[in-house]
């Protein structure tokens, strides 16, 4: 250890500090061996990785020993008939779920032989709620009252800590003495969180001073952040997308081996009444699996899985078959910033002809949410179509999974 082991003991060298004296990866060996000591439980695996960390120690990962491996399967091809993608892709899927990319790969079998899932981004913006206290009631009106008149202002302040961001407006919620500022922002290809919270910090700074009012926290929790709330299925948050697809009788009985009338009734009696009597935000099968997969391989910020799963699946009977669709109103991604610069990471990205900055700006993040929305879809549809046809747990047990 050089040495290193004596002074980490010591306390005089803390395990932070290290890449102060040493490079990345030297610095990676000698913590995790360190820890690995202190505790007695080996670390082998976990210091076996292929990913370059001199910009993962600096951005992503504080006191790294290593990287967790998950394995990463593909399931399509998909056909996707969007704005901004168009054409058959293969998702990229991390999970050690047995039976999902399998059951994902049957839901994207079933939309390219129907044509293709036709897939829009409703709208995109992102959005920070800071709080402030006011003095009294009528003192709150005034303040969400100067907040709704001086857009402008606000928007000249926040916009010059950003250089892509651009403010879209705002809505006050007064609750008592305390007032809710929801702004929202076009963050382009970030997912952007760290950009809306830096110009909110100015936005807020200017309504402290013009108001009087004072600001108890930059995030007031109506945001909402990484947590599911209503507010966000109902305006939206990230992007929010729509996709749907039109299945025939007769390719619904040779790929899901069912037929129309119960997957209607599975989707009526699990995803919409059963979600509605458990007081569930997500209406949904497993939007969850997929998203969760495909934020893990590609880079996405995993506690966001929880607003992307406030998923609403439909299905309407339409001529000869059905027309199912998934809309997610909160999708929180983008294909530069945080996690998307990792290798493996950005290598998934690139298997989706998204990483990195779209032209025009914006237009990356956009295409790499509906190809998510219609993996959605893919993996709604199958288990839909398993549970119609009474097959989930032969699927399962075919597949070895206990």
């Amino acid at each position: 250890m050089d040495g290193y082991d004596e002074r980490l003991s010591s306390g005089a060298l803390k395990l932070h500090q290290l890449e102060q004296e040493l490079p990345p990866d030297e610095a990676v060996r000698v913590r995790r061996e360190y820890i690995s000591r202190l505790t007695g439980k080996p670390l082998e695996a976990v210091g076996r990785y292929s990913i370059g960390i001199s910009q993962v120690v600096r951005r992503n990962c504080e006191n790294m020993i290593g990287a967790v491996q998950v394995p990463v399967g593909v399931a399509g091809p998909l056909q996707v008939n969007g704005e901004y993608a168009s054409g058959r892709f293969f998702l990229p899927l991390a999970t050690t779920e047995g039976a999902l990319v399998a059951s994902v790969n049957r839901g994207c079998s079933a939309i390219t032989k129907a044509g293709g899932a036709e897939v829009r981004v409703l709208r995109d913006g992102m959005t920070r709620a800071p709080v402030f206290a006011a003095r009294s009631v009528g003192h709150a009106k005034e303040i969400a009252d100067w907040v709704r008149d001086h857009g402008k202002e606000i928007a000249d302040a926040a916009e010059k800590t950003t250089s892509h961001g651009k403010f879209l407006g705002s809505a006050c919620y007064v609750t008592g003495t305390n007032v809710y500022v929801r702004l929202e922002f076009d963050t382009k290809d970030a997912m952007g969180m760290n950009m809306v919270t830096i110009a909110s910090a100015k936005a807020a700074d200017l309504i402290e001073e013009a108001t009087g009012a004072r600001l108890v926290a930059l995030s007031g929790n109506m945001c909402t952040d990484k947590k599911p709330a209503a507010i966000n299925t109902i305006l939206g948050r990230g992007r929010s997308v729509v996709a749907g697809i039109h299945l025939t009788r007769a390719l619904i009985e040779e790929v899901f081996k069912t037929n129309p009338e119960a997957v209607l009734e599975v989707n009526e009696r699990k995803n919409l009444v059963g979600s509605a009597r458990a007081g569930s935000l997500g209406f949904n099968a497993h939007a969850a699996n997929i998203i969760a997969a495909m934020f893990i391989a590609c880079g996405q910020d995993p506690a966001h899985v929880v607003e992307g799963a406030c998923c609403i699946t439909t299905a309407d009977p339409s001529g000869d078959g059905i027309y199912v669709a998934v809309t997610l109103p909160d999708l929180p991604v983008g294909t530069v910033g945080g996690g998307t610069g990792v290798d493996t990471q950005r290598e998934c990205l690139g298997l989706l002809g998204v990483a990195g900055g779209g032209d025009p700006p914006g237009s990356h993040a956009r295409k790499f949410a509906e190809i998510i929305a219609c993996g959605v879809l893919a993996g709604e549809l199958s288990l839909i179509g398993a549970q119609a046809a009474h097959h989930l747990a032969r699927a399962h047990q075919s597949l070895g999974r206990g």
